[in-house]
């Protein structure tokens, strides 16, 4: 593994390092009998549990207890409560988020980052993933796997995000509604049922906001239904689907004196382009989205798990230039087979396996009149094919010494045409297979502490939306970005599970970064920016300093998590500027989450989470740079109201304590400075739920 240099090591303030001193003493105080003993925290991966301690992976787990905690109107604070996670909304329903990485390839939406939704894959072969498309509802866990998983799950230099549906086991009629600030209203519903052998639920989700800005209003509605027939002891089948309706409008960024003079403005007009409110810039997706899994036991040892998946997207973008519609459709196949065999002191786990998807995407660009749109300026179809086949071997000896052997070899191509205005007959472009190995272990050095390394390599194609961005050209120069991971790691636990470690140290060399580019009349295109040298420590701690039912205070837990990012251009000229040497675009040097939850008699709850982060390099010259600003965010409520068989929930919250000045996502090497997107300030909300 590439040595850091020593003072990177350092650089974590003794702050941080004293709280995690104190907090590990704490937690050698407490007396193991006080209370019952907290149950072990698991991984799913993919059909492959395992103990937290024992993962070879840089993966988190947040738990429907960890959302419950959150604000149920977005993923934002939940996801950054993670450390090496970095979620951003510049408006009301416009997501963007990067694992270990910057945000460079994203504009709006996801990329380079694998996303799973139960058993089927989120993202499309195009390479882009509609996160924002979900409503909180939807989601009951969610494993982050930090760091390139292409050797199990395809194509992806940042990592995996596996999204599970909220258990529906038990009978239960569900609703809820938060309203808060700057007209935010949230309302959802929810049915589940279990017979004998079978189990359905039905989620729906209605939301709309305002915004704090002027022309940053939101609508989304959303309805989701989960099948499952246990049609044997040996056979599972399961049908999942939603279909979700979300539109949202965009202000645009503002130049700092813009910023001054009045955060809540939209992009204003300028003496050659026309604002944000004029054009009625927004996005709208209709997305409807379907998958069908069997998972048949064979017999002890062999498994069989097949999934069929499809979806379709209706998209529009009116946006200050052009008016953009989109229309893709994906289908697509994932299997694989599992055996395992267990001895003594040995157990062998063995998946072999392959995924398929392809999507077509019919993509129009017209001129903008008002929000109309009218004369065309473009039109073109494309379609992506993304493939991949894998083998993934785990031996576990002696209980003690896991290693996992992986890897997967992956095909990309793309297929494109053009009808205006000039007329390009098919044409094919097709990647060099990619073989993406990953070789990891863990050691139980104890039965409470473990120790970790791996070496991983990650691979990301150009999605379509860089091949054929809104400057209307098809880029055929742009390269996949790839590159190898060294990682270690170490985790600790107490016996009676009630504080947890772990810290993470990894080197990631990336070859062929893909950066965004944007002409002065906001047009964008994208690069090859050389390569990227990307360092970093990854610290989390958890602890219950109180856990006893029978006191005033039942309990109270202290969280902390911490990420230093040393993230540098390498090799990285554009046109006669050097850029080699300088920090990552939109990439903090320094984060740090800590949280606080009180549990009071009667299930009352008090949580609290402080999130500071550092200043931002917003361009690549690294000349400007946003402030670094510190979040405070409260909840208190009380859950489970008893009134015959109906359960109530009542809380209230606020968000931006301190009234802090940021930006909640930056438009990184913005066209004539607009990088900032001001966030909310101080701003509040309260809900309800009901469970029958």
């Amino acid at each position: 593994m590439a040595k850091l240099p020593i003072l990177i090591l350092l650089k974590p303030n003794l702050t941080l390092l004293f709280t995690l001193f104190s907090v590990s003493c704490l937690a050698q105080t407490i007396k193991p009998d006080s209370v019952k003993k907290l149950s072990e925290i698991t991984v799913k991966g993919y059909y492959n549990h395992q103990p937290l301690l024992r993962s070879v992976s840089a993966v988190n787990l947040i738990d429907s207890s960890a959302i419950r905690n959150q604000q149920s109107s977005s993923l934002v604070s939940t996801l950054n409560s993670i450390s090496g996670v970095r979620m951003e909304e510049r408006s009301p329903g416009s997501y963007r988020l990067s694992l270990r990485g910057s945000l460079l390839r994203s504009p709006f939406g996801i990329r380079n980052i694998k996303i799973y939704i139960d058993d089927f894959p989120l993202t499309d072969a195009g390479g882009n993933t509609y996160l924002n498309a979900l409503d909180m509802a939807a989601i009951g866990n969610i494993e982050i796997y930090k760091g390139p998983e292409a050797s199990t799950f395809g194509a992806n230099t940042g990592g995996a995000v596996l999204i599970s549906p909220p258990n529906f086991e038990r009978n239960e009629i569900s609703v809820s509604a938060i309203a808060g600030s700057y007209g935010l209203f949230h309302q959802t519903a929810a049915i589940n049922h279990q017979f004998k052998n079978y189990s359905f639920n039905f989620t729906e989700g209605y939301q709309k906001s305002d915004g704090f800005r002027q022309n940053s209003a939101m609508d989304r509605k959303y309805f989701q239904t989960a099948h499952q027939w246990n049609y044997s002891t040996a056979g599972s089948l399961k049908a999942f689907a939603f279909y979700s309706d979300l539109g949202y409008h965009t202000p645009g960024g503002l130049t700092a004196a813009q910023l001054e003079q009045d955060p809540k403005l939209a992009r204003p007009a300028t003496a050659t382009l026309p604002g944000a409110i004029a054009q009625q810039a927004a996005i709208y997706n209709k997305t409807i989205f379907g998958g069908l899994s069997n998972s048949y036991q064979i017999n002890p040892h062999f498994k069989h798990v097949i999934a069929l998946f499809t979806s379709y997207t209706d998209f529009k973008n009116p946006f200050i230039t052009n008016y953009e519609k989109r229309y893709e459709s994906t289908l697509g196949l994932r299997t694989f087979l599992d055996y395992e065999k267990e001895y003594d002191d040995f157990k062998f786990n063995a998946q072999v396996g392959l995924e398929s998807s392809a999507t077509k995407s019919e993509i129009n660009n017209f001129n903008n009149n008002g929000g109309e749109a009218t004369s065309m300026q473009a039109s073109d179809r494309l379609k992506a094919s993304q493939d991949f086949a894998y083998l993934r071997l785990n031996f576990d000896i002696n209980r003690k010494l896991l290693i996992e052997l992986a890897s997967s070899l992956n095909f990309y191509k793309y297929k494109y045409e053009s009808y205006f205005p000039v007329v390009i007959a098919s044409q094919q472009r097709k990647f060099d297979p990619q073989f993406m190995p990953k070789v990891a272990l863990s050691y139980l050095i104890t039965n409470d502490f473990s120790a970790r390394a791996s070496v991983s390599r990650g691979y990301s194609p150009p999605t379509i939306a860089e091949v054929r961005s809104s400057d209307n050209n098809i880029n055929n120069n742009l390269q996949a970005e790839s590159g190898w991971n060294y990682e270690l790691g170490l985790r600790y636990k107490t016996k009676n599970n009630r504080f947890y470690a772990n810290a993470n140290l990894f080197s990631y060399q990336l070859q062929d970064a893909i950066v965004r580019r944007l002409n002065q009349n906001d047009t964008e295109y994208f690069i090859n920016a050389g390569g990227t040298k990307q360092r970093g420590i990854e610290i989390e701690t958890a602890i219950w300093i109180i856990r006893n039912p029978a006191s005033f205070l039942s309990g109270l837990q202290f969280k902390s998590n911490y990420t230093f990012s040393h993230f540098r251009f390498k090799d990285f000229v554009s046109g006669n500027t050097t850029y080699s040497g300088n920090k990552l675009t939109g990439v903090p040097a320094n984060i740090s989450i800590n949280s606080l939850e009180f549990n009071f008699p009667k299930e009352c709850y008090l949580f609290l989470q402080h999130n500071y982060t550092s200043t931002i390099p917003l361009n690549d010259a690294n000349t400007v740079f946003a402030k670094r600003y510190h979040l405070v965010e409260a909840k208190a409520g009380i859950r489970n109201v008893k009134l015959s068989k109906i359960h109530f929930e009542l809380y209230a919250g606020v968000n931006n304590l301190l009234n802090a000045n940021y930006s909640l996502g930056n438009d990184l090497n913005a066209a004539n400075g607009r990088y900032f997107n001001p966030a909310a300030g101080i701003n509040f909300y309260t809900g309800l739920a009901i469970k029958l």
